[in-house]
């Protein structure tokens, strides 16, 4: 009952003020993504014959998803209804109702190589921007992160854009994609931490050394 109240007032959300409402519930999914990461991370790291090391939430990383989240939101938005419009599942003028596998494949195949690799570009460039990354930092982080990380999105998101496209109606493509990614995010999360211990420790050393 309360999912149905939940997904009445989801969908009057978006009916009167859309993008907001991609935006909202994008960076929230987000935000949850990392949430769960730093939870993991610290569960991972912390090995039982090693002394226990102070651990604290960090609360700006978690903000920083979330922001990246909400700027998403509506891009993915858009660009649902670019597909929606350019990329049909059913034929013109048929009456039997069915969806086209050929155009089910053809709409992925478009999602895929068009927005995931931008949509990846985009995660790792403003994660080292609100970071405070230098210029020579984050091109650093490209040259390491960006070609593991879109080989497992294509190993991952094509089935899960499958399922959305077929059987998702176009408002609640965006949510459906951010609960997916709720554990994508989780990977992105740290992955973009351990670059990033990776590069202050290395930042540390040279600082050492110049001393």
């Amino acid at each position: 009952m309360a999912n149905v109240a939940l997904a009445r007032v989801y969908q009057q959300s978006f009916e009167s003020h859309p993008y907001t409402t991609l935006a909202l519930t994008n960076g929230a999914l987000n935000a949850l993504g990392d949430v769960v990461a730093q939870f993991t991370q610290k569960v991972v790291e912390q090995r039982p014959e090693e002394p226990r090391k102070q651990w604290r939430y960090d609360i700006p990383r978690t903000l920083r998803f979330f922001a990246f989240g909400f700027g998403m939101g509506p891009v993915i938005g858009r660009w649902n209804f670019f597909l929606e419009r350019h990329f049909p599942l059913r034929s013109l003028g048929s009456n039997t109702g069915k969806v086209s596998v050929r155009a089910l494949a053809r709409r992925v195949g478009a999602d895929q190589l068009f927005m995931a690799p931008i949509g990846l570009g985009l995660f790792i460039g403003s994660m080292g921007a609100m970071e405070g990354r230098s210029v020579e930092h984050i091109k650093q982080r490209y040259q390491d992160l960006y070609k593991p990380a879109l080989i497992a999105n294509w190993q991952v998101w094509p089935l899960a854009q499958l399922v959305n496209f077929r059987f998702m109606p176009l408002p609640y493509r965006v949510p459906f994609q951010s609960t997916c990614g709720v554990f994508w995010t989780l990977y992105l999360s740290l992955l973009n931490a351990k670059e990033a211990e990776i590069q202050d420790r290395n930042e540390k050393t040279e600082q050492r050394t110049v001393k």
